[in-house]
């Protein structure tokens, strides 16, 4: 965090495949909720699928969209919290159980129980990102979300590990660094976003987030107030744009705009003579098509997406346990007619997230495109949202981080 005039602010800086985001917001003491302050966004053209594979370039985008949320905010950023995604990410769960140190459990006995559950082997190219409670039993009662100063013997602990590749950790590390700014966190995207767009009750009762971006979209399960489940897709905006560019016969520039202004993922929502102007490649003339023939390309791809969050989601269980339904969020999932197809092909009721308990620049709260970055800072300032805890960055700090985490809770 950093300080413009005695006030406290953050910054969050989402890294995407499509885009750089970075915004700039500081907390209101009353109402508890995010100001936006300042809002800069460049196209990301070192990124592919949530990986750095350009660093110059990358760097070159971080750069123009944090000088443009300095203009706006007036803030100069130096610290930021950044968000991270990618198939490289993976999470698993965990258990853990100590002897209680006194005659209750205490801050300590916490922190050296998830220490326990956190001790799995983790292979050398990983590097655990979050430790993530998901409930506690003391003795033989279960199901408890804050053991302090309960009475018992044995306290045990169930967590959620989200674990990412090391070397696209560091990368994104360096991009941040040559910008002359410092990584004060780093921060699952999916789960950012989760924090920004669920309500409790979804939270509490079973809900999944589906963050469609351009390279990836993200699956997050929450469930009792806590993370259960993740799980990244490799397919998302980019392949739509692909199909349009195959398909019509047009650029990709061309395709994406395309996308953008007149695609609709269920060509039955599609008026029958409505046309578009498609542009050749080359230098041949522009033509007209049918708007349905555009939906009849996106459709297939959406549906196909739908399909492979169904399968994963019904093979761990967890689509019967969405009582809440699913919460689509990112760039890509503000496309007409996607909540219902999602509705059709998953089964359950599907609504369209976008930032809560954030205020100021309406262009960012209220798109979905732009929850992430608002989620990044909520978890930043609020880390024990939903039951989220704060991440561990290495093996070595993992219990520094908790046990400072629990210190300032209590």
């Amino acid at each position: 965090m950093t300080r413009r005039r005695d006030r406290e602010i953050v910054t969050a800086l989402d890294i995407g495949t499509s885009k750089v985001a970075a915004i700039v917001a500081e907390m209101d003491e009353e109402s508890r909720e995010l100001e936006i302050l300042g809002f800069g966004s460049s196209p990301s053209l070192g990124m592919k699928r949530g990986s750095v594979v350009n660093i110059e370039a990358t760097t070159r985008s971080i750069d123009q969209a944090v000088g443009e949320a300095e203009l706006m905010s007036g803030a100069q950023i130096g610290d930021v919290i950044v968000g991270i995604s990618g198939d490289h990410v993976q999470s698993l769960t965990s258990h853990g159980i100590v002897a209680v140190g006194g005659d209750e459990v205490s801050e300590t006995d916490v922190a050296r129980v998830i220490e326990a559950a956190r001790a799995v082997v983790v292979p050398s190219d990983k590097r655990v990102l979050h430790v993530l409670p998901r409930d506690y039993v003391v003795d033989d009662q279960d199901g408890i979300l804050d053991p302090s100063s309960m009475s018992g013997v044995r306290l045990e602990a169930h967590v959620h590990i989200v674990t990412v590749g090391e070397s696209a950790a560091q990368n994104i590390e360096k991009c941040v660094r040559r910008c002359n700014l410092r990584a004060e966190r780093i921060v699952l995207e999916h789960l950012a976003s989760g924090t920004a767009i669920l309500t409790e009750d979804e939270m509490q009762l079973g809900c999944c987030v589906l963050d469609i971006g351009a390279g990836t979209t993200d699956i997050a399960v929450f469930e009792g107030g806590s993370l259960r489940f993740t799980h990244v897709i490799p397919i998302a905006g980019d392949q739509v744009t692909h199909d349009i560019a195959q398909s019509l016969r047009t650029p990709t520039q061309a395709a994406e705009q395309l996308k953008i202004r007149c695609a609709c993922a269920l060509a039955q929502m599609v008026e029958e003579d409505d046309e578009i102007e498609v542009v050749s490649v080359g230098d041949r003339p522009a033509r007209k098509l049918s708007r349905q023939a555009l939906a009849r390309v996106v459709e297939p791809r959406y549906e196909e997406l739908f399909q492979l969050v169904h399968n994963v989601m019904h093979r761990g269980g967890y689509l019967e346990r969405a009582a809440a339904g699913v919460v689509l969020t990112g760039g890509t999932s503000a496309m007409p007619g996607a909540v219902e197809l999602a509705e059709e092909v998953l089964n359950v009721p599907v609504r369209l997230g976008h930032a809560q308990r954030a205020r100021g620049l309406n262009e960012v709260v209220s798109n979905p495109a732009h929850a992430t970055g608002v989620g990044l800072l909520l978890y930043a300032l609020k880390p024990r949202d939903g039951g989220l805890v704060p991440d561990a960055r290495s093996a070595k700090g993992g219990l520094r981080s908790v046990v400072n985490w629990f210190r300032g809770q209590f």
